[in-house]
């Protein structure tokens, strides 16, 4: 019944597609993209299916109580209204939603060719490395060990390493699969996002807005489709830890961890020579406005620019931990095994003993051990340590930033394609002390960017022919702690933007406006149903009027959800990243750090983590 009813729903997704691309004036065959959307929909969990289901309906619904007519028996011009009504009436979140699975797919079709041809345009920077691995349907139902780590991802990479390389038999288990740079180079773009995301890439804080959130699913985690961007904590934010309690914050004993971690990932300046137009405008609009801008620092020192980060780099170029710290924790006879999902952490008397796994047909693999390392993420450790037994104190799930993030596009009159360089390439650090606002020239896979064009209709499909002519730039804030992680089967995230850090996505708006004028752009995009600024008057008077509900914000560092400290009230884990009450569990990833740090969080995840690792090691 469940399927059918989606499925019924899903008919309705070429009457979307045709109002938000009409074919009547050039858009693409409405059913022919509805079919990519569709499949890209299938691969989602059933509760993604079912809310764009039920979207798909409302609007429908919507249409008929308007005119008395489907969305898709209308003209252009009033399908176009129709979706317009409804964003502004309150919709905007239900409408964007569905735009985002359309577009997406929309792009990566119309680019599949481009970003294949990219993809194998030269021979990957390096070969894929030998790693221990054994796929689930090939482990066994028992197995012994030593100390068993859970997520292979930042975190888990360099926990694992640790343990290891101090003579522990350790098994990492991930529940994603193996991407090679082969794999990547093979398949198409929809597959990619739909495979290596979690849930699909359908993850979301709700709240007001509503946040995407996506996370990474495969081995190496999150580190195979994020940006590469590479900052160490700031000094601010790391004795603002370590005065709270997290002793693996101790700036002594943190300064040669985060050392190792940037010769191991491979941390280097972007090389000018593949930096790319959209990274160059960047470089010019802060320079025009006298503020600080430079290259990032990134783990992709054999870049080749092709924009690829998001969906896996073809050219084994970004220094994902699958590329360094898992296959050196292997070389210490570390092994791996994949498609394993941990159902539970198992305890006896007060002390760990293993963990409780299922493989993707449903049968049981468990693996004992006197050591459990958990790497499951911001997202996912809270609900694993409550169905678990191990979640009751009152902070699990609590103090959860996410570091949101927005972007705007500006147009030019030159062809930009800001698809072809760095797809993270440059940072301004000129509002990020004083204001908690990060900005950093950042575009997305070819074609990926229709996702997040402004409009529907003609004004959509005008967009989108100038692409090629569009510069984007990104902005981060250092958010308060307003997220929670609800649930054990799965999570449920709730987050509310604070006071302070709305105060901060307008400032980042402007600031960014900013920056693409003085770089010489006709006119910016700032989103949240206003219409293009082109002067300096026009954003101050333009930023106010910005209506957060409809802005398209995106997170990506979820952090702080275990949090590590000495105050045993407010913090379920111990300085050391021992969980509390009970013996034998650790937290080794970014929930145990105490607050946003403020930065691309991967370097500081991967030190702290190493440290989680020797301590646990260390520990009788």
């Amino acid at each position: 019944m469940y399927a059918n009813l989606v499925s019924d729903a899903m008919s309705a997704l070429g009457d979307l597609a045709g109002a938000l691309l009409p074919p009547e004036h050039g858009g693409p065959d409405s059913e022919r993209l509805a079919s990519s959307a569709r499949r890209m929909i299938s691969r989602m969990p059933r509760a993604s299916q079912a809310g764009l289901a039920a979207a798909l309906v409302g609007v429908e619904a919507y249409s008929v109580a308007r005119t008395g007519r489907t969305l898709g028996s209308l003209a252009p011009e009033q399908r176009e209204e129709i979706l317009a009504t409804v964003a502004r009436k309150g919709g905007a979140a239900v409408i964007e939603a569905l735009k985002s699975v359309v577009m997406l797919a929309h792009g990566a079709d119309s680019f599949a060719d481009e970003i294949a041809e990219v993809a194998s345009r030269h021979e990957p920077s390096r070969p894929d490395p030998k790693l221990n691995l054994v796929p689930a349907a090939e482990w066994p139902a028992t197995t012994h060990c030593d100390a068993v780590v859970i997520g292979s991802g930042a975190g888990g990479a360099f926990a694992a390493r640790a343990l290891a390389r101090a003579g522990f038999d350790t098994v990492i288990v991930e529940e994603g699969e193996r991407w090679t740079a082969e794999r990547i180079r093979s398949s198409h773009p929809l597959d990619r996002f739909a495979s290596i995301y979690r849930d699909g890439g359908t993850t979301m804080a709700f709240g007001d807005p509503t946040i995407a959130l996506p996370l990474g699913r495969a081995v190496g985690g999150t580190t195979v489709i994020n940006s590469g961007t590479c900052y160490r904590p700031p000094k601010p934010v790391v004795d603002s830890w370590h005065r709270g309690g997290l002793a693996l914050a101790e700036p002594e004993a943190l300064a040669p961890r985060l050392a190792d971690v940037e010769d191991t990932i491979g941390v280097a300046s972007a090389s000018l020579d593949v930096l790319g137009r959209n990274g160059e405008l960047a470089l010019a609009g802060a320079k025009a406005l006298g503020w600080h801008a430079a290259p990032m620092q990134r783990n992709a020192t054999g870049c080749r620019g092709a924009c690829q980060c998001a969906i896996g780099c073809p050219n084994n170029a970004k220094g994902g931990v699958h590329l360094n710290a898992l296959p050196q924790a292997c070389e210490a006879g570390a092994r791996i095994v994949s498609g394993l999902t941990v159902k539970q952490i198992l305890t006896e008397s007060g002390r760990a003993t293993g963990v409780e796994a299922l493989r993707a047909d449903g049968s049981v693999a468990r693996i004992s051990a006197s050591r459990v390392i958990v790497a499951a993420g911001a997202i996912g450790t809270p609900p694993l340590l409550r169905r678990s037994g191990l979640g009751a104190h009152p902070y699990v799930g609590r103090g959860l930033s996410i570091h949101p993030a927005m972007g705007i596009t500006a147009s030019f009159e030159d062809e930009i394609f800001p698809w072809r360089g760095v797809m993270q390439s440059v940072g301004i650090e000129e509002l990020h002390e004083r204001e908690g606002v990060l900005i950093e020239a950042t575009s997305t896979p070819p074609g990926m960017g229709a996702a997040s064009a402004p409009g529907y209709g003609d004004y959509l499909l005008r967009r989108l022919e100038d692409a090629s002519k569009t510069a984007t730039l990104g902005a981060m804030i250092a958010d308060d702690p307003s997220g929670r992680v609800h649930g054990s089967r799965w999570p449920l995230v709730t987050y509310r933007l604070s006071a302070r850090d709305r105060k901060r996505v307008f400032t980042a708006l402007g600031g960014m406006a900013r920056v693409l004028l003085a770089a010489g752009a006709r006119e910016v995009e700032l989103g949240g149903g206003t219409k293009p600024v082109r002067s300096e008057a026009e954003i101050d008077a333009t930023v106010p009027a910005v209506d957060l509900r409809r802005l398209r914000i995106a997170a990506f560092h979820p952090t702080g959800s275990v949090a590590a400290g000495s105050n045993q009230g407010r913090h379920p884990v111990d300085p050391q990243g021992r969980l509390r009450g009970v013996d034998g569990v650790w937290v080794a990833d970014g929930s145990i750090l105490p607050s946003c740090p403020g930065v691309n969080p991967q370097v500081s995840i991967m030190a702290i983590a190493a440290g989680v690792g020797e301590a646990a090691a260390q520990a009788q």
